[in-house]
This record gives structure tokens, sequence and C-alpha cells, in this order.
């Protein structure tokens, strides 16, 4: 019996990552680990020796892949990050040129996915094609089915890049660029694949005049009321953000918060992609909630070098994002990133110990 229990014990806690004690802690006051770019296959190997015998630097910074969204979430990961790009007509995106750079590679959209209109989801145009959704509506439904088999899960943190820069490469597919429509249905499509199971920026806002405002005050919701639920973070350029403000003083009625810098009456959810910038711990201490990296472009699981996690765990900022959730499988390396105690992805916020005065003893 005790064995079986053991076992159980094992299947429930990466799902179940709070005691019960820790119902009352606001969102804000959380720290999780997720991946960046999550969605990402690998390049098949024939197309990616091609590019690293033209290109080894940047051959090396794409060099990871990532195991299924539904998969990484079982992990008890709480980031994804989505990149979307437009794709009004349809059949944009079919037929990446990277399938005529070196011939016999398998097909990556058996289904004709690309071929209707909607938001692809890939991370490079024409050479990092392949992905576990090659739409964000099939993304979005494979976030809804895992969230209704699981429903008491933890707040879900979704990073999303609408990504629209023209390539440097004259001979590379040039996107479709965001314009206010496009953005208005990046939103409805977010409200139909996941209806009820999102905290928007209303939300937090309230009866304060700004969303700022009410972050200042610290109205997030505790995780009991946050369980369940979806946040989007847009990860944009200015004139992405301007586009999805427009006409939206402090996002009223949007679905995304903003990247937005302090003093602005948007001013949320903001990125800092330095653990080591000094205005992390602050701006956390404040209200915010902030999004880092651990790793980026291969770098630090190259050298198994954590000094930038341990930055990240330090700074505060609620939400660290990491390539190696696992261990590589593209090269030898011991790197890994996890908390190391409890649960591997999830805990309460080091940088409130002295303020989470809420009947946990924590």
């Amino acid at each position: 019996m005790k064995t079986l229990l053991s076992v159980l014990l094992i299947l429930i806690l990466p799902l179940r990552q709070w005691s019960d004690g820790d119902d009352n802690v606001p969102m804000n006051k959380i720290q999780v680990i997720g991946s960046h770019n999550s969605y990402k296959e690998a390049i098949y190997p024939t197309l990616f020796k091609a590019f690293q015998k033209q290109n080894p630097e940047a051959a090396e910074k794409i060099d990871y892949e990532h195991i299924g969204l539904s998969d990484q979430l079982n992990m008890g990961l709480l980031n994804l990050e989505i990149d979307v790009y437009a794709d009004s007509k349809g059949g944009k995106y079919a037929h990446p040129k990277g399938l005529d750079w070196v011939k016999d590679q398998p097909p990556f959209d058996p289904e004709s996915e690309m071929k209707q209109p909607g938001f692809k989801v890939f991370h490079i145009i024409d050479l990092d094609f392949r992905s576990h959704c090659l739409t964000f509506k099939d993304g979005l439904k494979q976030l809804k089915t895992w969230s209704d088999a699981h429903p008491d899960h933890n707040p879900i943190f979704i990073t999303l890049e609408p990504k629209d820069e023209t390539p440097k490469d004259p001979n590379r597919t040039a996107p479709e660029k965001f314009t206010e429509q496009t953005l208005d249905e990046l939103d409805k499509n977010i409200r139909d694949g996941l209806g009820n199971s999102l905290i928007t920026p209303d939300m937090i806002r309230g009866k304060y005049a700004t969303l700022e405002s009410a972050v200042l005050h610290g109205n997030w919701p505790k995780l009991k009321a946050a369980r369940g639920k979806f946040v989007f973070i847009m990860d944009n350029t200015k004139e992405d953000r301007d586009l999805y403000i427009k006409g939206h003083p402090s996002l009223k009625g949007r679905v995304l918060f903003t990247n937005t810098d302090p003093g602005n009456p948007e001013a949320a959810m903001m990125i800092r992609n330095n653990p080591k910038d000094p205005e992390i711990k602050d701006l956390v201490k404040k209200g915010y909630i902030i999004r880092t990296r651990a790793d980026s472009d291969t770098e630090q699981a190259r050298t198994n070098d954590k000094t930038d996690f341990i930055a990240a765990c330090n700074s505060g900022a609620q939400i660290i994002t990491t390539d190696y959730y696992l261990k590589s499988t593209h090269f030898k390396s011991d790197y890994v990133v996890n908390f190391e105690e409890g649960s591997k992805y999830f805990r309460l916020n080091p940088a409130f110990n002295n303020t989470l005065n809420n009947g946990t003893g924590k």
C-alpha cells in the first residue's frame, strides 16, 4: 500500500504544486519556471547541417528543441512561450523555402493546416518551421484540453510574441504585418479558445483608475482564485504595443498584458531578459510581474553555467524561462534548470519571505 501511495504522489505532485495553506498568496508572490519558444521542434538534421555549414554561429544558437506542450505542463512547467505569425489569407508559410534548400525532408504539415487562414506558430521563417502546434488555434486547443483535465492547476503564464519583422535576407519570405485588425483577431482567438479560463487586465484593474494603479495596490488575485486560469503577456515591439493599446487605455477590453514600462497606465507585467538587471527586484517589490530568462542561445547549457539562473531566482522575477528543463539531447551537457526543492517549477517567491504573513507559516 505504501508503495502504491508513493507512486500516486509522484503522479499528482507535478500538477498540485501548492499546499492548502498557500491559497491566499497573491499570484504576484510566487515564482515559476517555464519554457522559451515552447512549441519548437528540432530543425530536420540535413537542413540543420546545411545551415550550420553556412552560418555555424547562428546555427549553434537555435540547436535545441522541446517536448510537446501538454508534456511540459505535465512536468509542472508554468510558463509557455508562443510565437505567432499573421496569415489572414492562409498559405503564406505553407511551403517553407528550407524544404527546397535540402531535398528529401519529411513533410512538416501532413494535414495541410498551414493552408488555412489564421495565425501560425513557428520560430524562424523558411528555416526553423517545425512546431508542436502549427496553428495558434491548435495550440489553444491543446492548452484547453490539458486545463480541462487538470482544473485545479496553478495559473499558467503564456508569453505571446507577434512576429512580423522583415528578414535581413531578401530571399526569405516576408511576413504579414500586424495591424489593429489582426491584433483584434488575436484577442478573439484567445477568448474563443480559452473562454472563462483567462485572467485579463480588466480583472486586475477592477475599480482602480488605471491598470498600473491596481498593480501598485496589489490587486492581483490569490492563488485560490487563479487556479485553472491562463495569463497572457505580449512580448512586443513598441509599434505592436502601441497598436494594441490604441483605443484601449489601461488595456480595457483587451486579453493580453503588454510589456510596458513603469509610469504608464498599462504597466503591469514586464519582460526583463537580463536576470542581472538591478531594476527587477524593485519592480517586483512594487507589485509588477516580471519575466526573465535563465539561459539563451544555448550558451549557458554548453558551458553548464547556472549564474544567470541563480541571478534570476535571486531577482524575485516571478517567471523564469529556460530551454533546459530537461538536459540537451543535441550536445553533451549536465545543465538543467529547476528549483531542486519540493515542486521543481513552482515555489513561493523568496523576495516576499518577510511579507507572506497569511497564516501559512512561511
